[in-house]
């Protein structure tokens, strides 16, 4: 009888599941399904109001899309492995057996999860930046308001009550492998990057958060099974035996063995709501100033991964698109991208007078501030949609050629450029404009739902299907891929404006009247009492 394996991709909005087949390697099936809640940022679901920069969503729609994505997939199926990609950093507070804390206080708006762009809690990493550390060296000195830590803070200060109920402090993805197996088994890779878990030392760090360590627990590293696939979700989902789980991985760097990012030198961006670039090597190297972490045996074995990413990418289009529609039809997304790009791609690279910050959701690299916002420079009375479109395009791809600059700086070779996800393989336009910024060829892998094919590759992995993650790319991974040149005029154009996005990214000035900006929107005089109760500040 055939076998199969499942990988999951939990993304910002919804779930993936694709059914991979072990002998062919093909995919065979896959399945999509929409969070109950989707992500709450202005109520509850008992209508309370939340307060601005607020980001949440609720544990048991995981649950149930993974039931569903299973039934789907798996129902009367051998299932060898399951890997599950996450989007992260998105922590909740649960009960020592795993119950969600928002499944017994749903009007409590500290007990749902955080996902990874809930932006309140960066003045608890501020404060935590502040003190400084040694912790903080791997992580280029600066906590982000979106990892962990500064969301545990913000709950012990903000919601003792709620913190004190708080038995296990634990990344989605960890929760959702906890509640396949029956049992706890973090994730090497979420623990480093997002909680600054120190392998060397096996700790976490200490005396930030009251009694965090306490709610946190050992990691594992990539490729490690954490368990079977439990009776009861046997049963529930009609597969046939109970297959290993993998431990779960962030969601942008699951795919790297999809897309043949299992070399050193090799310089991957995973194009998605946010994007995350990734940079392996065989050995460890100084950091590079900037970079937002580094780790080894995190996202790929016997590799050290060095992370940087944009905390806005396809989300700041899609604001965009969905804000200003050019069709008649507003809620027809796609027709409305494909019209902005169809007018976009006839403007000439600098010819709409405009420069754009791409912070639209705050700064992760270089600055690890989500209290940061966008900005357009150059807006004259002929400015039109299509012209900031296409001005928020580039900037994207300004800011991805930053991080791009960091690692050069600090003489890390790069032997290609690797782009992945839905946008890098249906928005042409977006792929030229990057390979014309970066002034370099970029790949584009041929290959469908690769997050979730390289969440099924962690999942041969930890089942022994495959010998090591060289062999899953082979057998599991894209076959082919299509190679974007930059185009010299345009390149010697976005030099020079290049050169403007540094000038304004770099300004301190801008960096602190973004910040003031920030502190009145979220004030209590303007949230109208819908601030945070308790303390609401942090400690300075």
């Amino acid at each position: 009888m055939a076998s199969f394996i499942i990988g999951l991709d939990y993304g910002t909005q919804s779930a993936r599941g694709v059914l991979v087949d072990c002998a062919s390697g093909q995919i065979v099936a896959s399945h999509t399904h929409a969070y109950r809640h989707g992500v709450m940022t202005e109520t509850l679901p008992n209508g309370a109001k939340l307060p601005r920069s607020w980001a949440l969503q609720n544990a048991p729609d995981y649950t149930e899309a993974c039931l569903e994505i299973l039934k789907k997939l798996g129902l009367g199926r051998i299932i060898e492995g399951i890997g599950i990609g996450f989007t992260a950093s998105t922590p909740l507070p649960a009960t020592a057996d795993g119950t969600a804390l928002s499944v017994l206080y749903p009007d409590e708006k500290h007990a749902y999860v955080k996902l990874w762009k809930h932006g309140s809690a960066q003045p608890w990493a501020d404060s935590i930046n502040r003190q400084g550390g040694d912790f903080l060296a791997p992580f280029g000195g600066k906590l982000s308001g979106e990892w962990l830590i500064a969301k545990a803070a913000q709950i012990a200060a903000d919601a003792p009550a709620i913190w004190d109920k708080t038995e296990k402090f634990i990344e989605a993805g960890d929760w959702l492998v906890w509640q396949l197996t029956g049992q706890e088994c973090r994730s090497l890779g979420l623990a480093t990057y997002k909680a600054q878990y120190d392998p060397e030392t096996g700790q976490y760090p200490d005396g930030l958060v009251p009694e965090l360590l306490n709610r946190l627990s050992k990691p594992h590293r990539v490729g490690t099974s954490a368990g079977k696939l439990t009776k009861g979700w046997q049963d529930k989902t009609g597969i046939l035996n109970q297959p290993d789980i993998a431990v779960a991985v962030i969601d942008s760097h699951v795919v790297l063995p999809a897309v043949g990012g299992v070399t050193s030198g090799c310089f991957v961006g995973a194009l998605g709501t946010s994007a995350v670039y990734l940079y392996l090597n065989q050995t460890a190297r100084d950091f590079p100033p900037g970079i937002e972490g580094m780790g080894f045996d995190g996202s790929m074995r016997d590799l050290w991964c060095f992370e940087a990413g944009q905390a806005g990418f396809g989300d700041t289009l899609a604001w965009f698109v969905n804000t200003f529609p050019l069709s008649a039809n507003r809620d027809d997304i796609a027709e409305n991208f494909r019209l902005y790009n169809d007018e976009a791609s006839k403007i000439t690279p600098g010819s709409h007078h405009l420069v754009a910050l791409d912070w639209w959701n705050g700064n992760r690299v270089p600055h690890a501030n989500s209290a940061l916002g966008g900005l357009l420079m150059g807006l004259r009375t002929d400015t039109t949609a299509a012209d900031i479109y296409r001005a928020l395009l580039e900037s994207l791809c300004f800011g991805a050629r930053s991080v791009l600059e960091l690692f050069r700086a600090g003489n890390f070779p790069i032997n290609r450029i690797v782009l992945t996800s839905g946008l890098a393989q249906n928005n042409p336009l977006l792929v030229q404009i990057m390979a014309d910024i970066l002034n370099h060829s970029v790949e584009i892998p041929e290959i469908d739902h690769a997050t979730a094919v390289g969440a099924a590759i962690h999942g041969a992995v930890a089942a022994g299907i495959v010998a090591d993650y060289g062999a899953g790319t082979q057998k599991f991974g894209a076959k082919t891929c299509r190679t974007v040149r930059p185009d010299a005029r345009h390149s010697a154009i976005y030099e020079q404006l290049f050169a403007q996005y540094q000038t304004m990214a770099s300004n301190p000035a801008l960096h602190q009247t973004l910040q003031n900006i920030d502190q009145i929107a979220m004030s209590p005089a303007i949230n109208d009492g819908n601030a945070e109760t308790g303390s609401g500040t942090p400690p300075s």
